[in-house]
């Protein structure tokens, strides 16, 4: 197979010594690029130094990489190989590496607020737990996460929000105004084109109805023509089931005969003529016919719209009449 079907994340976790450890490297990755004022090297040698005990055996750089494009799917794969993977203690651990790595500088990002709470939640940590834990590592509660929804928020963390907000609220107004007047410059001429386009439209339409019309017809004869086929066909059917079902009733009566008759037990050629519809006496030629004809009744491939048992009965029968006639022919 060919590895390019895999992703990256995928062949890392193939070539990884412990897929468990190549997951939670992705994962602290993940929280580490959202750390904010911290360079890349900086990010790199803490995820060293935090996963130093670690057995995946590759590099860093491509997990990294990684983490920074943001691969929702690549996250999702390491989420659910850890939660797989993991029991408690070794979750506990995770999350305890996890917000080390988050609250290095002593501030909770946004992001990391959120990325520890999924976190907690993907390896089964109780809510209280995670706080007690976030408590204990960096000595502050666990605040409930802003809202950057709300002004409150951008009035903490970009105090020029509301003056951009008019600025670009009077920027749409004023774009707003000049589309309006290119809009009222070019009405005329849309209009026109919209009236030319509705014509040509509608001869289309009339045009296309004709043509459905027309093939709706020709339709409709086609399908007057398969019923009739089909009709034809069940009349035909019906008839070799009808043929076919009054020879079962005279083989049966003459079998119920046969047994009723109190005779000595009738000798292979007997049975074998029997079989065939003749009487003692028959030569070749009376074989040949009898043999013709009952083939032709008893032919599986006359029953195939029947069901499985007819199928088998019809097979059966036509088995029989071939061994006759072969011994018939041998021995008359």
């Amino acid at each position: 197979m060919s590895i390019a079907r895999f992703s990256p994340f995928e062949l890392l976790l193939l070539k990884s010594r412990s897929q468990v450890d190549t997951a939670t490297l992705l994962l602290l990755a993940w929280v580490l690029v959202h750390r904010q004022q911290v360079s890349e090297g900086q990010r790199r040698r803490r995820l060293a130094q935090v996963t130093a005990q670690f057995r995946h055996g590759h590099e860093l750089g491509p997990v990294m990489s990684i983490a920074h494009s943001q691969d929702l799917q690549a996250i999702q794969l390491a989420a659910e190989v850890v939660r797989k993977e993991c029991s408690n203690e070794r979750s506990l651990s995770i999350l305890y590496q996890a917000i080390t790595v988050a609250t290095d500088d002593g501030e909770l990002s946004l992001n990391n607020h959120y990325i520890l709470g999924f976190l907690a939640d993907l390896l089964n940590v109780t809510p209280a737990t995670f706080s007690t834990l976030f408590h204990e590592l960096t000595g502050k509660p666990l605040q409930s996460a802003e809202d950057p929804s709300r002004d409150a928020y951008w009035q903490v963390h970009d105090p020029e929000y509301h003056a951009r907000k008019a600025r670009d609220a009077h920027a749409a107004e004023q774009k707003a105004k000049e589309a309006e007047e290119r809009q009222r410059a070019n009405q005329e001429q849309q209009q026109q084109k919209q009236q030319n386009k509705q014509r040509q439209q509608e001869e289309a339409h009339r045009e296309k109805a004709k043509q459905q019309q027309a093939k709706q017809e020709q339709n409709k004869r086609e399908q007057n023509k398969q019923k009739e086929r089909r009709k034809r066909q069940e009349q035909t059917q019906q008839q070799e089931r009808q043929r076919w079902q009054q020879e079962q009733k005279r083989q049966e009566e003459a079998h119920r005969q046969q047994r009723d008759r109190p005779s000595s037990p009738p000798d292979r050629h007997t049975r074998a003529l029997a079989v065939l519809g003749l009487t003692p006496g028959a030569n070749r030629a009376d074989i040949r016919r009898a043999y013709r004809r009952m083939a032709q009744l008893h032919h599986p491939d006359r029953f195939y719209s029947g069901s499985e048992h007819q199928i088998a009965l019809a097979s059966t029968r036509f088995q029989r009449i071939k061994s006759a006639y072969d011994y018939l022919m041998q021995n008359t």
